[in-house]
């Protein structure tokens, strides 16, 4: 237990270095949190500061989810020495990992509790548990995107595709709660989101959306 709560810490802490903001110090630019929709995300960066911040924050977003379950979680675990109370809890390592490295992305330490909504994270989550399982997630994201132009929706949809990918591959299991917890966060930290869709105000993705409506037209 006391390994779990470590390594859950430990990717808590790791969740917390904010790529956007990381960027935004060592170039001299101002705090995102100040432009556009005031989201400390990939997205928003993309937005507010062109292609190469975006690109940037998105690999180190990716990056830290990767090393919280495919580094962080198992190190240590193929050592043969645990003892079989750690032995049970090690399914768990992974899951709690991943979902510490979101929240430690969501909610900051080091930036006042103020950060992003965890989407690239959890791709990189994801990543280093099951790289395959992100095929539904893309696929589902992309459609998405080209059908409604929603960025959060259809993040928040990729999401669900993750939820409904692990309950149809694996028994009820840590794995499935990461996952149905994941998805939970993700319309969590969206709820902006959806209300501005409810007014009708929510930005659209153009370029993929008109692409999208041009082959519905056909």
């Amino acid at each position: 237990m006391i390994e779990l709560v470590l390594k859950g810490g430990l990717s808590y802490l790791l969740g917390s270095i904010m790529g956007s903001l990381a960027v935004a110090r060592l170039t001299g630019g101002l705090d995102i949190r100040t432009l556009g929709s005031g989201n400390a995300g990939a997205t928003n960066a993309l937005r507010t500061q062109g292609k190469k911040v975006g690109l940037t924050v998105l690999v180190i977003d990716l990056a830290k989810g990767w090393i919280a379950t495919g580094v962080i979680a198992p190190f240590g675990l193929s050592s043969g020495l645990q003892s079989p109370a750690s032995a049970a809890l090690a399914p768990w390592c992974a899951p709690v990992c991943g979902i510490a490295v979101m929240l430690g992305h969501v909610y900051p330490l080091w930036y006042g509790f103020r950060g992003g909504k965890g989407v690239a994270t959890l791709l990189g989550a994801v990543l280093g548990i099951n790289a395959r399982l992100l095929v539904p997630m893309i696929l589902t994201w992309l459609a998405a995107v080209i059908a409604f132009g929603y960025v959060g929706l259809a993040s928040m949809l990729a999401a669900v595709a993750l939820a409904a990918a692990v309950a149809l591959r694996s028994p009820p299991g840590p794995l499935l709660a990461f996952a149905v917890l994941a998805a939970l966060l993700i319309f969590y930290t969206h709820r902006s989101n959806i209300a501005r869709m409810r007014q009708g105000t929510e930005s659209r993705a153009r370029r993929l959306w008109l692409l999208g409506t041009r082959r519905g037209s056909v």
